[in-house]
């Protein structure tokens, strides 16, 4: 019989029935980590839980291709997903490997074009995607969360143009100090 003194002094049943957030929460934290959605208020959040796909994929199973069509945003719940380049000649270039919180694809949600790299989970990976379609909706139903969401998609698009830069002129002088 678990008895008050048990409760208090962590049973372990209590203590993990309390303290597991649902699915819902879980999600809403996920939601929130991510720039895009960061300064979103709760009510919106709790919108954009709704419009959540999940998705299941097993190692070395493929989200997508390269040349996809781009029609959704993937965040990572669990698992690892690496990005993948291939160029004219065939050859292949990992890009990054992605964890828990991680996201991808956004890309799509701003143009709606063609994947530009591909996603491979690399372990058994728990994925949420919002598609495109879901959430051009949202925005036109709620164009003030609607702004903030394009203003984030901007920023994070932006500091990976920067980065990309950066590397590019990183690469170039380089190669001038050698030549």
């Amino acid at each position: 019989m678990i008895t008050n003194k048990d409760i208090r002094h962590g049973s372990n049943f209590w203590t993990n029935f309390f303290k597991t957030p649902t699915e819902s929460e879980d999600l809403e934290l996920l939601l929130k980590q991510i720039p895009t959605f960061e300064e979103l208020k709760s009510k919106y959040i709790k919108q954009l839980v709704d419009l959540l796909h999940n998705r299941e994929y097993q190692p070395n199973e493929n989200i997508f291709l390269q040349n996809d069509p781009g029609i959704g945003l993937f965040i990572i719940r669990e698992g690892e997903v690496k990005i993948s380049h291939k160029d004219e000649d065939g050859n292949t270039y990992d890009l990054a490997v992605l964890t828990r919180g991680d996201f991808f694809g956004e890309m799509a949600m701003m143009e709606g074009d063609v994947r530009s790299a591909s996603a491979t989970a690399v372990k058994k990976s728990n994925l949420v995607a919002i598609f495109k379609p879901d959430l051009d909706e949202f925005i036109d139903q709620n164009l003030k969360a609607g702004i903030t969401i394009l203003k984030g998609f901007a920023r994070i698009l932006s500091t990976r143009l920067k980065k990309a830069n950066e590397e590019y002129f990183n690469l170039f002088s380089e190669q001038n100090k050698g030549g």
